[in-house]
């Protein structure tokens, strides 16, 4: 591959923000932050929705379900950045973002109406993953616009430290959404929450809805836009100039692999994966788990323009893939360091008396069934699903075909047993005297049912996903300057949507359910963590040879 060729322009002195720059951010900043809250608000309540929309399966397959749910949003962001894209090249980027932004809100709000399944059957999750389809796809078109607006209005040299402030988006409409969760739950109770009251967050959108329409009717159109609108230089079709000549196509395929797929995994791990790993692998309670998360974002924001700032002064390459390197080289210690913190007693159990799984692995599947029509029923496969729904860490050893699989804890050894062929009430006796057997178990061996608050490390539970957070900002904060600058402006909306939601979408967004997979197909908890790695790895050596320094680009062209 050959670097993408930069086009340097001498950068302008600098000069104060004006009234109208300020209220473009603003407008910009404050509409994308209600979209990622109505999207957000699925993924804080995952728990609960799998419950509601989902217990037609076993829990391990609903929990399961629930996230590709939520992923499913982001399979079809790509499809999303391709429609707006293009109507953002074509009629402009004030009112292609007007309709996004009606869509993820009506979308949101209909949530909160939907009835569970127990109400109405299999239709329910199906009307949720099409509701999440279209946040989807509105979310695909919203931030190519935003960042396209906000940069469009900034002046040479100060665009990273502009866009920053719409990258802070994503983290505070998180944060907003646990807020809102948090005092929701709080003023209903645990119970109520869980029963109805979950609904309250999602149909609130409805009110943000609102706002973010009256704010983004203030906008007037980029004055990038407005000149080759004036000159008559809009493509006539953008999505074919920007991907059907190779010029145009391998700015975008560079801009995924060198750039994009290795910030969206460092974002989604240190915000999202990070919140399941304390909830679902180290067992902490969900409100706790949602403040500690609430306080590193807190904390961490402000970095957001940090970096964005710096990447005007020293390039926006070595900040993204400084971030890109440093999270590869520092996520099994955070996390292993998170055990210690967050569940010292799991952490000392899993040292002291050791867990390994004696099985035939021709016995054993991918437990992987997002639609729950599988039954594991092998006593390895029966085995496997118990330990991971009690969060133990185990290694797998080879035994003779045809064999019952055993558990050896310290020097405890328990045998399972063979569910094929069953009759179903058998089976469910079967697995209920095993299930008890094997708690007693690993309870007498030290393995928590849950992490003993009183035990929890706070200071250095919040310091270590303060660092996640950080590596986050890193990645982040100068991203929309870069991809901004990488594409001419008559495809730069359809251009850099779909790099962008390709490496967030995919890339990111698929990230907490195959974690989740690898790490119960392997019986490590740690085991999830070589996904981000792997691609954080493959786009820091990518990014370094073919993603240009940006930074001094003319964008008006």
């Amino acid at each position: 591959m050959t670097s993408v060729a930069a086009t340097p322009a001498a950068a302008p002195a600098r000069r104060p923000m004006t009234k109208e720059e300020r209220k473009v951010i603003l407008a910009s900043s404050l509409g994308t932050v209600f979209e990622w809250y109505d999207f957000f608000l699925y993924g804080s309540l995952s728990a609960i929705i799998a419950a509601q929309f989902f217990s037609g399966v076993n829990p391990t397959a609903g929990f399961i379900f629930a996230l590709l749910a939520f992923a499913a949003g982001f399979a079809v962001r790509p499809f999303g950045a391709l429609v707006f894209g293009r109507l953002g090249d074509l009629v402009g980027r004030k009112y292609t973002f007007l309709v996004t932004i009606l869509l993820m809100g009506i979308s949101t709000f209909a949530v909160g109406l939907l009835p569970s399944y127990q109400t109405i059957g299999i239709i329910s999750p199906i009307i949720l993953i099409v509701l999440r389809m279209v946040q989807g796809l509105a979310l695909g078109g919203e931030y190519g616009g935003a960042a396209t607006y906000v940069a469009e209005h900034a002046p040479p040299g100060r665009r990273g430290f502009y866009t920053s402030f719409i990258q802070t988006t994503a983290t505070l409409g998180l944060f907003l959404s646990l807020l809102v969760i948090l005092l929701v739950r709080s003023i209903a109770g645990e119970a109520a929450f869980k029963e109805i009251w979950w609904r309250l967050p999602f149909l609130l959108s409805i009110v943000l809805l609102g706002i973010s329409v009256w704010i983004r009717m203030q906008l007037s159109e980029s004055p990038a836009f407005k000149k080759m609108k004036d000159e008559g230089t809009i493509s006539k079709a953008p999505l074919k100039e920007a991907f059907g000549t190779w010029a145009n196509a391998k700015i975008a395929i560079y801009s995924l692999i060198g750039s994009t797929a290795g910030q969206a995994v460092v974002w989604y791990t240190g915000q999202f994966y990070a919140l399941f790993f304390l909830t679902q692998t180290l067992k902490m309670d969900s409100s706790t788990a949602n403040i500690y998360i609430a306080i590193a974002l807190l904390i961490g924001t402000p970095f957001f323009i940090i970096f964005g700032a710096l990447s005007d002064k020293i390039g926006r390459k070595p900040i993204i893939l400084g971030g890109c390197l440093l999270a590869a080289i520092l996520y099994f210690p955070i996390f292993t360091a998170l055990t210690k913190a967050v569940n010292p007693d799991l952490a000392a159990a899993q040292s002291s008396a050791p867990v390994s799984v004696i099985a035939d692995p021709g016995a054993c599947s991918f437990q992987f069934n997002p639609v729950g029509t599988s039954k594991f029923t092998t006593s390895c496969d029966v085995t496997k699903s118990l330990l991971a729904a009690n969060s133990v860490n185990y290694s797998n050893v080879v035994a003779p075909a045809g064999s019952v699989a055993k558990i050896k804890i310290g020097n405890q050894e328990l045998s399972s047993f063979e569910g094929a062929g069953l009759a179903p009430a058998e089976f469910a006796a079967k697995s209920a005297a095993f299930k008890e057997e094997v708690i007693k178990a690993i309870r007498s061996h030290g393995y928590p049912a849950a992490a003993d608050p009183a035990k929890v490390n706070t200071p250095l539970t919040i310091a270590l996903l303060t660092a996640l957070i950080l590596l986050v900002t890193m990645v982040y904060g100068p991203i929309a300057a870069q991809l901004v600058e990488l594409f001419p402006t008559r495809i730069r909306y359809s251009g850099m949507s779909l790099p962008y939601h390709i490496g967030n979408g995919w890339f990111g967004g698929f990230l907490p359910a195959t974690a989740f997979a690898m790490v119960a197909a392997t019986g490590d908890i740690y085991y999830g963590l070589w996904y981000p790695i792997t691609i954080a790895v493959a786009t820091f050596i990518i990014g370094l040879f073919v993603i240009p320094e940006t930074k001094d680009r003319d964008i008006f062209h």
